[in-house]
């Protein structure tokens, strides 16, 4: 099953309540809530508020985008702790700060040690570790996504999946067929190849390709919309109603 949510990340400039209505408001059922700015790592009492506001809105807490990045120097305690008390089933993580064809051996093992040293926290506490998928980092390409996860070796470790710019239409519904099996939320928006923002309405003739991929993916996962033309709630409300009759047509 994949149910329709909203990142935070992509209201930056609204309060955790004015995202909350506003995602209730448009049929959504969860918030990914970001880590940079409604839920930074380590204060755990707001932490227990935004997920109150949530719960009570009738939403679920579907992720936490912590911005934490598995070569970091930031203490995962912070941010594992701000998770726990969000209860969210998830953290998004960054894959290091290079690209595949950048990063050196030394610092692909770094990545990968961290990567596993997280999960283990993270599954003390029942909540699950997904990389972002994302350029200029180990996801940059599904051949890195997969000799990613397969060194990392952890059962408590999984991807997010999004269409990269930089991949061909036929890369990325190659690189969603090879790691749906790891694959834990997608993040949903539509651009042109050179990143200008669109209606998601826009985005139909390629989004029904990539959830005709995922027909008969089993547990739960939840297309999150990230990024709307202009920053602007009153498109939220529209892409919401189109992801909608998306996934009612093809998962």
């Amino acid at each position: 099953m994949v149910k329709p949510g909203l990142a935070s990340v992509t209201f930056r400039q609204l309060s955790v309540e004015e995202i909350t209505a506003l995602a209730a408001e448009s049929g959504l059922i969860g918030i990914e809530w970001g880590g940079d700015v409604h839920v930074p790592h380590g204060e755990v009492s707001r932490a227990h508020m935004v997920k109150r506001i949530t719960l009570d809105a009738g939403l679920e807490v579907a992720s936490y985008g912590s911005y934490y990045r598995c070569n970091d120097n930031v203490p995962f305690s912070d941010v594992l702790k701000t998770a726990a008390a969000l209860e969210a089933p998830v953290i998004r993580v960054w894959a290091g700060t290079k690209g595949s064809r950048e990063v050196s051996t030394d610092e692909r093992v770094g990545v990968v040690e961290n990567a596993r040293k997280i999960a283990d926290l993270a599954a003390a506490e029942g909540i699950k570790i997904a990389f972002e998928y994302h350029s200029n980092t180990l996801t940059d390409t599904p051949a890195s996504v997969l000799q990613l996860l397969e060194e990392v070796d952890h059962d408590n470790v999984y991807t997010y999946w999004q269409p990269l710019p930089t991949l061909t239409v036929e890369e990325r519904v190659l690189g969603l067929k090879q790691i749906k099996a790891h694959l834990y939320n997608l993040h949903v928006f539509a651009w042109t190849d050179q990143s200008k923002r669109l209606k998601l309405a826009a985005g139909e003739a390629l989004w029904k390709q990539y959830f005709a991929v995922l027909q008969g993916l089993p547990g739960e996962h939840y297309a999150l919309i990230e990024f709307v033309k202009h920053d602007a709630p009153e498109q939220l409300r529209a892409d919401a109603k189109v992801l909608h009759q998306w996934l009612a047509g093809y998962l």
